[in-house]
């Protein structure tokens, strides 16, 4: 029986009445208990065979599909005309399939991106300027937490094709440092002090060994590339050791970073222009004093 055939207020209290209703609260909320059940069942069967955002969408599509189920279920049973309901939805589905293009769009990259698995729930991306760890991998976007502990949503078109690098799809990285030295450095004694660092530093790998590599000489330094390999849960643990480690060494040694410095000439090969620093005029009066250790700098 159907359920809108009750609402008279002479049958409303009837027998029939009564079944009718309890039928359609036990297909509405047990419909929708059974869902729940079987999507935490679809989670623990595919725990071990898909991966994290496979499970996502086997889990999605059990809930889609058996809410499509009981709505019809329901509808049939309100006594609506699923036959004209089926064929007005179809006329409304090509009109909004004209108006939805950007998210049938997003709806097949996703498609992409779940069968490519360039990344996976937990991984830690970079998307153009967005940098933070994936949540979900749905159908229309993915959902990303900054490392400010900011929420992060990308289209899937947009994330299909932008650059992505996945920062933590591999177990060990390497991190590159640069560094800039004086020119009267000695540089196999940057070499020797940058290896023992790397050798004695506890998150630096032995294997793949460190790379000390002289990539340059710049306009107003030696430039060097130091490339420590790591374990990629220890980046910050690396990080904050071996740049404290260098400078402290650094000084120990006598070895001077490398600073930008300008030679004043007049041209024609001239010598170069010497440079007096002046005390600062007094003020005047009326004015505060400025500090006295600001001094400027003119040519004598």
């Amino acid at each position: 029986m159907r359920v809108l055939e009750y609402l008279h207020i002479n049958r409303l209290f009837s027998l029939e009445a009564l079944f009718a209703i309890l039928r359609f609260l036990a297909i509405t909320v047990g419909g929708l208990a059974l869902l729940k059940l079987l999507s935490m069942l679809t989670a623990r069967l595919t725990r071990n065979r898909l991966t994290p955002q496979g499970r996502m969408v086997a889990q999605k599509a059990v809930v889609y599909a058996g809410g499509v189920i009981v709505l019809l279920n329901v509808l049939a049973l309100l006594g609506v005309n699923l036959n004209a309901l089926l064929g007005a939805a179809g006329i409304a589905g090509i009109a909004i399939g004209f108006a939805s293009q950007t998210s049938i769009s997003n709806l097949i990259s996703g498609l992409f991106l779940i069968s490519e698995k360039p990344f996976s729930v937990g991984d830690v991306i970079q998307a153009g300027d967005t940098t933070g760890v994936v949540l979900s991998i749905d159908l229309m976007s993915v959902k990303i937490r900054t490392f400010d502990n900011q929420f992060a949503r990308i289209p899937n078109q947009e994330l299909l094709n932008a650059k992505l690098t996945n920062v933590t799809r591999f177990p060990i990285r390497r991190m590159d440092i640069p560094i800039r030295v004086a020119y009267t450095t000695d540089i196999r004694r940057v070499r020797e002090v940058l290896l023992e660092l790397a050798r004695s530093n506890p998150w630096c790998l032995d294997e793949p060994e460190p790379l000390i590599l002289l990539s340059a000489f710049g306009e107003n330094a030696l430039e060097f590339l130091l490339g420590l390999w790591f374990v990629k849960d220890d980046f910050l643990k690396l990080k904050n050791s071996i740049m404290q480690e260098i400078k402290e060494r650094f000084d120990a040694e006598g070895i001077r970073f490398g600073l930008p410095h300008r030679t004043l000439s007049a041209g024609d090969g001239s010598p170069a222009l010497p440079v007096r620093l002046e005390p600062a005029a007094a003020p005047r009066e009326g004015r505060p004093p400025r500090d006295g250790r600001r001094q400027r700098a003119r040519p004598s």
